[in-house]
């Protein structure tokens, strides 16, 4: 017999997610249609459903029926119990925040956005500084309410990581300086691949097409997607049958558009496979921002920048491009699109050294929160730490701090998850091989399907109803292990420059 009080739960949580994806709609309109003087009117709407959709969440109606059920907790079916016991403690922790609050919260960040986009434009940090000063500042505030136990950037990775500390990302990056910036180092000694062939001309619609073609074939839905473009790509969801990509083109290098559509299709393959029954409710969401970038990570690395991905793709993107890549053969283009050297951008870094640009943000975020670092001291930093870790001058703003969009979102603890999500990514990859015998086969065939399958079996289906360490082990045998990345970068890297 079914459960009244669940189902009141249920009908209550999903009018809240009603809200919250229509206010995700005027998020993704925002970063994609806005006109560039309506940000006051639209950072007013924002704040509004926000305080809305909050305060329907830590209302007397959700504590009575979370209490209720708690009351009858064996009576629920295992599935219910996970989704009460989620949203018992995101209830917790959402009650520690007024409706006041998330409305000043949600203005700030819409405010910030505009105000990082202008100094983008004019590559100015100072034009960003004050808007940055007041999310850093209400960002520390919200830890603050929240609590925690060791250091106050917990309380705010603790948002996109459940149960992650800094004192294991600490160990973590401790295992990365130890082990990759030695290796690193030593493929910046050897001779160096060319990758010249991606930076020609490569006319803006023809990659469009492209970018689509590839997305469809490793298996997006456009039946329940859509890709445009945005200043920085990203994936958002209203459902997981509707969940949308954004991508970036430049006509001068092609790896951009490339591997952005791959990494935006990985996020969307994930939450197009959650499960549409469970939609508002725990058990519909990712488990963590960790386990979502080991989806992108996975499709972006250890499939789209594979020989053997590469030997059946090569020739369609040939199709699209016959005369600038009419001499370029499988071995020089697959080492080319591996070329390990030191960029002073992230998401063009290769996937060794993009680790450092990953240490730098955490450092610098970590130390804001503290209060050891102030606003206006950012760039200095980030520049000698580029220095430091990859050996670079930053000759700008847009080379340097201002060229992600994570801190005008207010996103302080999210950029750990990446390197994390790489992790777990090269743990999961390493495991469908072990469970998939055919999977190499078939994928220099052209068909990922298989993959897709066993990560929809394994990881989508299941929401939150595993911790994120938790599911590795339930897939690997054991909680994340940093070794396998270092063994997978041994292997690839070690074949392309001859170590």
């Amino acid at each position: 017999m079914a459960n009244k009080t669940y189902e009141r739960l249920v009908e209550h949580i999903q009018k809240i997610a009603d809200l919250q994806h229509a206010t995700a709609v005027l998020h993704w309109d925002k970063e994609v249609n806005l006109p560039p003087r309506s940000v006051e009117g639209r950072s007013r709407q924002i704040a509004t459903l926000d305080g809305m959709a909050h305060q329907l969440f830590v209302s007397s109606k959700t504590r009575n029926l979370l209490k209720e059920l708690a009351d009858n907790f064996a009576q629920l079916e295992e599935a219910e119990k996970r989704n009460v016991s989620l949203l018992h403690r995101d209830f917790e922790r959402s009650d520690k925040l007024d409706e006041a609050f998330v409305m000043r919260k949600s203005r700030l960040i819409s405010e910030g956005y505009h105000a990082w986009l202008q100094a983008r434009k004019e590559n100015d940090f100072t034009l960003f500084a004050p808007a940055l000063e007041a999310l850093v500042g209400i960002k520390k505030e919200e830890a603050e309410r929240v609590g925690y136990q060791e250091h106050p950037y917990d309380a705010l990775l603790d948002e996109f990581e459940p149960g992650y500390r800094s004192s294991k990302l600490d160990i973590l990056f401790a295992d990365v300086r130890k082990q990759l910036v030695d290796f690193a180092a030593a493929i910046r000694d050897k001779e160096q691949v060319d990758d010249r062939f991606l930076h020609q001309h490569y006319p803006d619609q023809k990659q469009w097409d492209f970018g689509l073609d590839i997305l469809q074939r490793i298996g997006y839905d456009f039946d329940y997607g859509r890709q445009d473009r945005s200043p920085h790509p990203f994936t958002i969801t209203f459902n997981s049958r509707d969940v949308r990509v954004t991508t970036i083109v430049d006509e001068d290098n092609l790896a951009n558009m490339i591997w952005s559509c791959i990494h935006e299709g990985g996020h969307a393959l994930y939450e197009q496979g959650l499960p549409f029954e469970q939609y508002g409710l725990p058990l519909g969401s990712a488990v963590s921002l960790g386990i979502h970038e080991s989806q992108s990570r996975l499709w972006e690395n250890n499939v789209g920048r594979s020989r053997i991905f590469w030997e059946s793709h090569l020739d369609l993107l040939k199709e699209y491009f016959p005369q600038q890549l009419e001499a370029v053969d499988l071995d020089p283009f697959f080492k080319g699109i591996n070329k390990v050297f030191p960029s002073p951008i992230r998401i063009e870094s290769d996937e060794l050294h993009y680790h450092f640009h990953i240490m730098v943000r955490y450092e610098i975020e970590k130390a804001l929160i503290e209060g050891s670092l102030s606003v206006e001291d950012i760039p200095s930093v980030w520049n000698e730490k580029y220095k430091d870790y990859l050996g670079l001058d930053i000759e700008s703003d847009n080379q340097g701090c201002l060229q992600d969009i994570h801190w005008a979102h207010g996103s302080i603890g999210y950029f750990p998850t990446y390197s994390l999500g790489s992790f777990y990514a090269a743990q999961f990859f390493a495991q469908a091989e072990k469970d998939l015998p055919q999977l190499n086969q078939q994928m220099a065939s052209g068909d990922t399907s298989a993959l897709l399958k066993w990560l929809r079996e394994n990881i989508h289906q299941y929401g939150r109803k595993y911790e994120a360490d938790d599911l590795c082990e339930r897939i690997t045998g054991e909680p994340l292990n940093f070794q396998y990345f270092m063994d997978y970068a041994k292997k690839k890297y070690g074949d392309i420059y001859g170590l």
